[in-house]
């Protein structure tokens, strides 16, 4: 039986048969695993002794979370670029919708100019969550996650500075580009992350220029919602968001865990 190691890389995907399954990144191909995701997290790994290479299926969202949790402005540059306030006590909150989510590869696909006519990508660093919590205490916080992934806030930018809070903003169909998989055992507080536009690098920053601890946000939004396993906990996005038009190509790169990519339509 395979034992989950400190560092893995695990991946969800449908084979050519359609069937769905995770597996463990090795290389150019993939461990297939019989395992559910809660089975995972609890280190029951099934291998099914298949490998499948890894350019030869559908690469999904690498989680289905009961819910987003997107916490905005973490990042002061970013605050002051979008008119939010910097180095808040708490941070701003939102969520998205799952039918926002599309998989590394996913099309983005812009609404009509007559609902929004700015639409911005936000790279971020995404916790994956590894068991149920409430109130869960700050020092135990990292304890609760399972490994983390990235994820690509896509915002209708003009929407959310008209509107009094951000749903409609942030909740477009294809606005939550996740993934390609979830890598374990890595520290979320000091990652660096890059964001390109047709190759021309537009964000650069690193977790550990957050004005709040990863810790920290765990704890508050414990308080306030109990924490299922898979859920997504989106960090937030360093400075340099901008405009996305039909045909770019956009990609989020972050220390240690790999890039998305997703072609704007």
């Amino acid at each position: 039986m395979l034992v989950l190691q400190k560092t893995q890389t695990i991946v969800r995907y449908q084979n050519e048969y359609g069937k769905i399954h995770y597996g463990i990144v090795d290389g150019d191909e993939i461990l297939q695993l019989t395992s559910s995701f809660n089975e995972i997290v609890n280190n029951e790994l099934k291998y099914d002794g298949v490998r499948v290479r890894y350019a030869d299926v559908k690469i999904l969202e690498p989680v289905v979370p009961s819910k987003v949790v997107n916490f905005g402005w973490t990042y002061a540059g970013h605050a002051k670029e979008t008119g939010g306030q910097a180095n808040l006590k708490e941070p701003f909150l939102f969520l998205k919708p799952t039918s926002s989510l599309i998989p590394d590869g996913g099309d983005i696909i812009l609404p009509s100019s007559e609902l929004t006519q700015q639409v911005e990508m936000e790279g971020e660093v995404a916790l994956v969550i590894g068991k149920r919590g409430k109130n869960i205490k700050e020092e135990d916080a990292l304890d609760y996650v399972f490994g983390c992934t990235i994820f690509n806030d896509v915002t209708a930018r003009d929407l959310t500075k008209s509107d009094p809070q951000f749903t409609r903003g942030k909740g477009f169909d294809t606005f939550g580009p996740l993934g390609p998989w979830i890598v374990t055992g890595i520290d979320p507080s000091n990652l660096r992350i890059i964001t390109t536009l047709n190759g021309k690098v537009v964000q650069d920053g690193n977790t550990n220029q957050m004005s709040l601890s990863i810790p920290f946000l765990i704890s508050w939004i414990s308080q306030v919602m109990t924490l299922e396993p898979g859920d997504i906990l989106a960090t937030g996005s360093p400075s340099g968001s901008c405009p996305m038009k039909s045909g770019d190509i956009v990609n989020v790169e972050v220390e240690n865990i790999g890039k998305l990519t997703n072609y704007v339509k």
